[in-house]
């Protein structure tokens, strides 16, 4: 059996025990909700570990894009699938369609009167019933209508139109007063006009920590658990004891006392930093930190250690966002001690449109 010291660097390696765990706890957190887990398969992009997460109680998987959905259909997971991105223009409907066909559901979100007439277009080229959730923006300032009024709105609107099926709302990420007070207004307003809204979907990984305070969401959509990483440490939903990827990398040089060099840049790690510092956690040396990179060069600033390394000595980093450091690898290694079970080719990665 191939040992993780015989692997080159940089890679990518995952515990997986500690994988196993995450996915065991986090499901028993959303369940012990009343809620559904759906997990957002764009943190792995490996078919085998949404088999992993299916098999340990959730019911259905969230893609982002197309393509990305299509590679995990191709692997035989054709039950239920939510795509939480804004589908527009005819040559992606089509595709969208063409997937429809393969999947026993597949749901859209919308957010925009262009996207909701486009998929109902779609769905009567096809003579098939589209599903679709409407996306609010309860605070994140990316995607979503703006009001629970604005919510009501398009929900009428795709009500309206053949092959559009309304089914509910969706929300990223379900954190603070103003997404419960977003979520709770637009229910009144559905409720008060006799329209059921049979799914409230819910998002995000430190979310989790909150699921008490959306007693209307019927399901959560977590991504980065299965893995965690920096980001995840620092918002209190894990310790680095949950963090089950580590990008292995070499020490190559040691220009002065305190700055190392590992093989490991931006092309293994990325450069995301969102609410952190630096650019990832030092295992072995845990009063040091990548505190800056090129695209082949990690740069590390060990004088927060009381020890060093050595030339040619390999480390582990935790990065700060897993979810973009593994698209940037082709393969994963499944770790437990010091064995090599299994190499996952990242099959999704790449996958953008």
């Amino acid at each position: 059996m191939t040992k993780v010291y015989d692997l080159d660097t940089p890679s990518v390696t995952i515990d997986l025990d500690r994988l196993e765990k995450n996915i065991k706890r986090v499901q028993e957190m959303v369940s012990a909700k009343g809620m559904k887990n759906r997990p957002h398969i764009k943190t792995h992009k490996i078919p085998d570990i949404a088999k992993m997460q299916l098999a340990a109680g959730a019911s259905g998987l969230t893609c982002q894009k197309l393509s990305e959905t299509e590679v995990f259909v191709d692997a035989g997971l054709t039950d239920d699938i939510l795509i939480t991105f804004d589908i527009v223009g005819e040559k992606k409907t089509e595709h969208l369609m063409r997937l429809a066909d393969r999947v026993n559901k597949l749901t859209v979100v919308a957010d925009n009167e262009t996207v909701v007439r486009g998929l109902s277009e779609a769905g009567v080229r096809h003579g098939k019933d589209v599903p679709i959730l409407i996306e609010c923006d309860v605070g994140f300032g990316r995607n979503g209508v703006q009001s629970p009024e604005a919510a009501l709105s398009l929900a009428r609107l795709a009500m309206n139109l053949p092959r559009v099926k309304f089914e509910g709302v969706m929300a990223f990420p379900t954190v603070g007063e103003k997404a419960v007070s977003f979520l709770s207004g637009a229910l009144e307003l559905f409720k008060a006009e006799g329209i059921p809204v049979p799914v409230v979907s819910g998002g995000g990984t430190p979310a989790l920590l909150s699921l008490g305070d959306f007693p209307m969401v019927t399901e959560h959509r977590p991504g980065t658990y299965v893995f965690n990483d920096v980001m995840m440490v620092h918002s209190g939903i894990a310790t680095w004891d949950d963090c089950a990827l580590t990008v292995r990398a070499t020490v190559v040089s040691l220009p002065t006392g305190d700055r190392g060099i590992i093989d490991a840049g931006s092309k293994a790690l990325t450069r995301e930093q969102y609410y952190v510092k630096n650019f990832g956690k030092v295992v072995e040396y845990p009063g040091a930190v990548v505190n800056n990179m090129s695209e082949e060069h990690g740069m590390i600033d060990f004088s927060g250690s009381e020890t060093r390394p050595k030339v040619g000595d390999v480390i582990n980093i935790i990065p700060n966002h897993c979810c973009v450091c593994i698209n940037m690898h082709d393969k994963v290694f499944g770790i437990r001690g010091e064995d090599v079970e299994i190499e996952w080719p990242v099959a999704a990665r790449g996958k953008l449109t």
